[in-house]
């Protein structure tokens, strides 16, 4: 619910027992516990195949094989139904995916103004123009060209574009900046972390970059699927 400033605060987040194992039940990921107030920058770090990602997509929802507690706020996210798990994330994650997720057919804009389609009548032009705010932003022109064209990192910045433009309480990030020169990665940082710190969204990001981690709040090392290490800055 908005605080009275016009803002929606963060949500806080508790993990308590969280585990994701493969099809054959070789486990993957256990996370006993985790918390995460609202507000606050969180960054995931750890070598490719830790379980950084299967982490990220736990704290979404968005794996069937996940079980424990994965508590949003007010929200167990893992004793919903998919469907209601699916209108959760709509009202409430912004996520930046590693593969971005982008309709190719589509422009920029449509791509960064899709949550628009989820919403009531009423919130459809804001969600569309913080979208081409954002889009303009972070250097993308206005155009009708479909983003199948586009660079890796054009793709990338339309995937933050429409992650933010929902105007969610709390950010997922997979390797924000992966796709993103250095001069561009610290100019999306700077825009990330400022939503969070400004705003008072929760943010949480995975990421190999130690640019990026060094502005976070907190940073845990994920390690062959356990937390292994938890810093504050």
């Amino acid at each position: 619910m908005p605080d009275g400033t016009g803002l929606r605060p963060g949500l806080p987040l508790a993990v308590e027992g969280l585990s994701v194992a493969r099809p054959d039940g070789t486990p993957l990921l256990a996370v006993p516990r985790l918390e995460v107030a609202p507000g606050t920058s969180l960054g995931i770090r750890g070598p490719s195949g830790a379980g950084k990602s299967t982490l990220l997509l736990a704290l979404a929802g968005l794996l069937e094989r996940a079980s424990g507690r994965v508590q949003w706020g007010g929200t167990e996210i893992l004793g919903l139904s998919r469907d209601r798990r699916t209108r959760f994330r709509a009202a409430n994650l912004g996520i930046i995916f590693q593969d971005f997720l982008l309709f190719d057919e589509l422009d920029a804009a449509s791509n960064a103004g899709l949550a628009a389609m989820f919403r009531p009548a009423a919130g459809r032009a804001a969600i569309r123009a913080r979208a081409a705010g954002l889009l303009a932003d972070l250097g993308l022109p206005a155009g009708h060209r479909a983003v199948a064209s586009f660079s890796g990192g054009e793709r990338q910045r339309v995937a933050v574009a429409r992650a933010l433009a929902a105007d969610a309480p709390a950010l997922l990030a997979d390797e924000p900046t992966a796709s993103l020169d250095r001069a561009a990665a610290d100019r999306l940082t700077g825009d990330l972390v400022a939503v969070t710190r400004d705003a008072g969204r929760t943010l949480i990001a995975v990421s190999h970059d130690p640019h990026l981690l060094e502005r976070m709040d907190r940073v845990v090392t994920v390690a062959d699927g356990r937390i292994a290490e938890d810093a504050h800055a």
